[in-house]
């Protein structure tokens, strides 16, 4: 699945729920999104406390959450996910790190 078809699903799904309404009790805000992109990251990594696995099925759903959340992000600022991707790369080999 490429990320315009999950950009799609995702912006299909918030629409569905009402979350865009200027009155939803989930706003869509660049704040509220950035605000829960942190909590479902870190939930990801609750997943490793104290364990140096995690259950798969569990880390899928918690990478998801926060895949959607940052597609979702980068909609509302107009920014190509794939072509930031492609560009930090770019910059990425031309990095040292020590």
């Amino acid at each position: 699945m490429d990320l315009q078809a999950l950009e799609q699903a995702m912006e299909r799904f918030v629409t569905a729920k009402g979350w865009y309404a200027p009155d939803s009790p989930r706003p869509q805000t660049p704040r509220n999104l950035a605000i829960s992109l942190v909590l479902e990251a870190a939930e990801v990594l609750e997943l490793f406390q104290w364990k140096e696995s995690a259950d798969r099925d569990a880390l899928a759903e918690e990478l998801a959450d926060v895949l959607l959340y940052l597609l979702q992000l980068a909609r509302l600022h107009g920014i190509d996910l794939g072509q930031a991707v492609m560009d930090k790369l770019a910059r990425n080999y031309e990095r040292e790190w020590s």
